[in-house]
């Protein structure tokens, strides 16, 4: 029961993260009149190299971060593959206690191995004719109207003729705040990781109270949270309580056999669950020298933790060709590799 529970938590705070990552970009993107937009669309080198850098990043805030800018528009459908296959998940934090040097390596490795994927994909979108998840675009821009480009400090304003969906948002901020703060909920302990969340969560306090009445309804209300925030849910929810079962009932590790080339294509495979745990597996059996170095190249490239489970709520089909283009890019740069004895 508690590994349910802590799943269901664990559900909570990354629809809560993936939730305030979006109407923090969202509002960036308001009140610079769409600057943002054209920041990250200036040119597509741009693109990669920052989606890579946010998804080389350990643990999954990055990749989060990199979805909340895809489902904006803002990152190519390349872009956002390579974003996947920087990505480490939290199997980064591991990697780091266990074996620094090499880890800081394939960190390095991924990194370039995102932005050069995330060229080649977007040179084979128009062959294959992929269209980016336009549906995924939240609200449009209304520049010619000034309650979406100003900002009041309506919470006190108004007060006490405050919008109750502002004192709902308000509220569970607060409330969320809280529970990270006294290790009811989160990271155990004050790292970097809970301190960010923790800041992005006062900023998003800092943004309910200040936004006018139009912005709070329209963009975050009845947009983010009313029509993509309980899909983000209910999906994470879903994949992380079929991951609970399947390794209660399944051992995932039996399957893993002595022949290391077979191991490379089940490393690959096990890629596509999003969650980190099965992931460790690999992680573990490199420390003890037991795989090359090709194979755990394999397993973190396809991997992605659970930084692709927030797009799964806005587009099934832009989530599975993401992992298809991994696999196969992961498959032939871990091949390449065990091919030349690493």
């Amino acid at each position: 029961m508690n590994a349910y529970l802590s799943t269901f938590t664990h559900s909570l705070m990354i629809t809560v993260f993936v939730f305030i990552m979006m109407v923090i970009v969202d509002y960036l993107n308001v009140l610079t009149r769409g600057r943002l937009s054209v920041m990250m669309r200036g040119k597509r080198w741009r693109q990669y190299t920052v989606a890579s850098l946010f998804g080389s990043t350990p643990g999954c805030l990055g990749s989060f971060l990199n979805v909340s800018f895809y489902v904006r528009g803002l990152l190519s459908f390349g872009a956002i593959v390579g974003a996947m296959i920087a990505t480490s998940g939290d199997e980064a934090y591991v990697m780091l206690a266990m074996f620094p040097k090499t880890a800081l390596l394939l960190f390095l490795i991924l990194f370039f191995l995102g932005i050069f994927f995330a060229w080649v994909t977007d040179r084979l979108v128009p062959l294959f004719k992929i269209i980016p998840c336009e549906e995924c675009k939240l609200a449009p821009l209304h520049l010619e109207d000034e309650e979406c480009l100003s900002f009041e400090i309506s919470f006190w304003k108004r007060f006490p003729d405050i919008l109750v969906s502002r004192m709902i948002i308000l509220g569970i901020t607060i409330i969320f705040i809280f529970l990270l703060s006294f290790n009811i909920i989160g990271p155990p302990d004050w790292g970097w990781e809970k301190f960010s969340l923790i800041v992005l969560l006062l900023i998003a306090v800092v943004i309910f109270s200040i936004t006018p009445d139009h912005y709070l309804k329209e963009h975050i209300w009845h947009h983010i949270f009313k029509k993509h925030i309980w899909r983000v849910f209910l999906w994470t929810l879903f994949a992380l309580f079929m991951v609970q079962i399947g390794l209660k009932y399944w051992n995932l590790s039996g399957y893993v056999k002595t022949n290391p080339l077979t191991i490379l294509f089940i490393s690959a495979l096990v890629g596509i669950i999003p969650e980190s745990g099965p992931h460790l597996i690999f992680v573990t059996m490199f420390a003890k020298g037991l795989i090359p170095f090709s194979i755990l190249l394999t397993s973190s490239f396809v991997q992605d933790g659970h930084g692709l489970l927030p797009l799964l709520s806005f587009s099934v089909r832009d989530s599975i060709l993401i992992k298809l283009f991994n696999i196969v890019f992961g498959l032939l740069v871990g091949l390449v590799l065990f091919g030349l004895g690493f």
